[in-house]
């Protein structure tokens, strides 16, 4: 079977990876797309240092024991078609267009399927996922849309943080694939004052397709002078950027942070005491969010279709991730193996 693997930081297609046969609960799927997330880049350039932090932390989600001597399947924004259940499951037809949160049940184990040297991910042929959790693609959707239900899912988790009205008005730091997920959850849960905040010119014209009221360059103008928010959702990730939110946000403000940032970050928090700010880190969803992002995009609530701005098969998954460090370029590729 054929897969793209991590392998000394970059992404090389293999044609030897051994067929994986479902146990009890699972299914065995064709992958039909998976997109390409920021976090698959970020592990391919830091995956030791992450691993490291990670040790560090408590309850921390990723799997420590990975390693980085040997190949790493990656892949977790996907849909797929079904091809076998496994003995004694109950699960859709075969043919039948499914998507799954990353979530790979093995008897009492259960791995994410994100990072691992032994769980297949959507950069493959075929893959197996859980059974229990299958979500069938309704209404005709295609797989390259179904494959933007999970990071949907990541911007409907942090606007639902956030507590925010449909008359509060929101702006959003950052408008690459995770800020342009909540800005088009924001749209969708009533938000009609969203304004972004990005240097790239590209990125604020697809925030303005995705439903943002105004995007405002912050070379030339502070996002600050534009709206008053309610809501601010920092999704950079970029050291600074969380003490600049603090500094400029109004009085009583909600600051949601999604933007994962891994480097040591200093924030003043006197400043947010003093304006009673409330700071909140949020990370992944739920299976009802999950539910939630692709009930939306296949009822026509979301649109999905403006952030896919490529799709490369398995060979050129490594040109791929190479191409996302320009913001000018692509937003979201997509691998269709």
């Amino acid at each position: 079977m054929r897969a793209s693997v991590l392998r000394e930081s970059r992404m090389v297609a293999r044609d030897d990876v051994p067929e994986p046969a479902p146990g009890p609960g699972q299914v065995l799927v064709a992958v039909r797309a998976c997109g390409i997330c920021g976090s698959d880049l970020h592990f391919a350039q830091h995956g030791a240092e992450m691993i490291e932090l990670a040790r560090d932390v408590r309850d921390a989600p990723m799997d420590t024991r990975l390693d980085l001597d040997a190949d790493v399947f990656m892949g977790h924004e996907f849909s797929a078609e079904i091809l076998e259940a496994g003995p004694g499951t109950t699960a859709p037809a075969p043919g039948t267009l499914v998507t799954s949160q990353p979530i790979l049940i093995s008897g009492e184990r259960i791995d994410g399927i994100v990072f691992s040297n032994t769980v297949i991910g959507g950069y493959a042929e075929r893959m197996l996922l859980s059974a229990p959790l299958l979500l069938t693609v309704p209404n005709g959707l295609d797989a390259q849309r179904a494959a933007l239900t999970e990071p949907l899912a990541v911007g409907i988790h942090a606007v639902n943080a956030s507590r925010i009205r449909p008359g509060d008005a929101a702006l959003v730091i950052g408008a690459g694939p995770v800020g342009i997920s909540i800005i088009a959850a924001l749209r969708a849960a009533g938000v009609e004052h969203v304004v972004s905040s990005d240097f790239s010119p590209v990125r604020r014209t697809l925030a303005q397709a995705m439903g943002a009221a105004e995007a405002v360059d912050p070379a030339v103008r502070s996002p600050f002078d534009v709206v008053r928010p309610t809501v601010i959702f920092e999704a950079v990730g970029v050291p600074g950027i969380l003490d600049e939110a603090v500094r400029m946000a109004p009085s009583g403000a909600r600051l949601v942070s999604v933007g994962m940032s891994m480097q040591p970050d200093s924030v003043r928090p006197a400043f947010a005491a003093m304006k009673n700010l409330s700071v909140r880190f949020v990370f992944g969803h739920s299976p009802k969010e999950f539910a939630a992002a692709l009930t939306a995009i296949a009822d026509g609530v979301v649109d999905v279709a403006p952030m896919i701005t490529s799709t490369v098969g398995l060979d050129d998954v490594g040109a791929a991730f190479d191409g996302l460090s320009d913001p000018e370029r692509h937003c979201k590729i997509l691998v269709t193996p």
